[in-house]
């Protein structure tokens, strides 16, 4: 009960954020919109505030680890597994701007769906095919203008913590494009917010990206090895981080976590 008050309280306050955060970004759309066609200096400016938003929930411990882009201007289709909702605020510490295909309910909601649209992220229905394409062709558009997108190949957060299949969409346009794919393994946002619940929960979670994947070459027909290639990479660099995380318990989380990995700490993360 005392956690579920606390977690009110820390959404409310998340809330204030973004009213405050509004104003701010709508200035810098403003002053940099007729310049920056990709939008990347806004949407850096967005993640900051859920970089900001962390820093206010005491319960979580986000890090970020593995390769460090070194022009962050590259653009790369990025895929990461889904854990849940916190996986936004862990990704938003990676210190590149990556445009983000999300559902496009998110979008309807007030001040977070502005936002949202000021920095140029990605909507998508679920289910239609024809918001589908328009969603991919959107994709295209952000790496023309060399900004990165994020996309979960998962499509959905699992109930039960397993991985699930990926699909096609993204290594499609990474092979279309000739752009190389960004792996990112993410463990421990899973207990950071359940699924179909936005309480709070104690957690310490990591991102790993991983090495990106080349695809000048490649052809439709190499999709499925890509796709299944890329997939077998995040989830063994997934379980190196449970073990990680959790210790002998692995993915269950239901260990103490030990007292310090690998991971290191970049661009305001905790």
């Amino acid at each position: 009960m005392i956690r579920t008050v606390v977690s009110y309280g820390l959404w409310a306050a998340i809330g204030l954020l973004a009213l405050a955060w509004l104003p701010l970004l709508a200035v810098i759309f403003m002053a940099t919109a007729p310049f920056d066609p990709g939008r990347y200096r806004v949407g850096r400016w967005f993640r900051r505030s859920a970089v900001t938003a962390v820093k206010l929930i005491p319960f979580w411990d986000f890090r970020t680890d593995g390769v460090r882009i070194s022009d962050p201007r590259r653009p790369y289709v990025a895929v990461s597994n889904h854990e849940s909702y916190a996986d936004i605020f862990l990704i938003s510490h990676l210190p590149w701007e990556m445009k983000w295909l999300s559902k496009e309910a998110i979008f309807r909601i007030p001040v977070m769906g502005w936002m949202m649209r000021m920095a140029g992220d990605i909507p998508v229905r679920r289910g239609e095919v024809k918001s589908r394409a328009q969603a991919l062709n959107e994709v295209r558009d952000r790496l023309r203008k060399q900004v990165s997108v994020i996309i979960m190949p998962e499509g959905t957060r699992s109930g039960n913590g397993d991985l699930l299949p990926f699909r096609d969409g993204a290594f499609r346009v990474a092979v279309e494009t000739g752009t190389p794919v960004l792996p990112m393994a993410v463990a421990g946002t899973r207990n950071a917010m359940a699924k179909g619940s936005m309480r709070f929960n104690r957690a310490r979670a990591v991102v790993r990206v991983l090495e990106p994947v080349e695809t000048a070459g490649l052809g439709p027909k190499d999709v499925p090895a890509l796709r299944d290639r890329v997939r077998e990479m995040i989830a063994s660099a997934r379980s190196d981080l449970q073990r990680e995380i959790y210790g002998a318990t692995g993915a269950s989380g239901q260990g103490h976590p030990p007292g310090q990995t690998r991971a290191e700490t970049t661009d305001g993360a905790r």
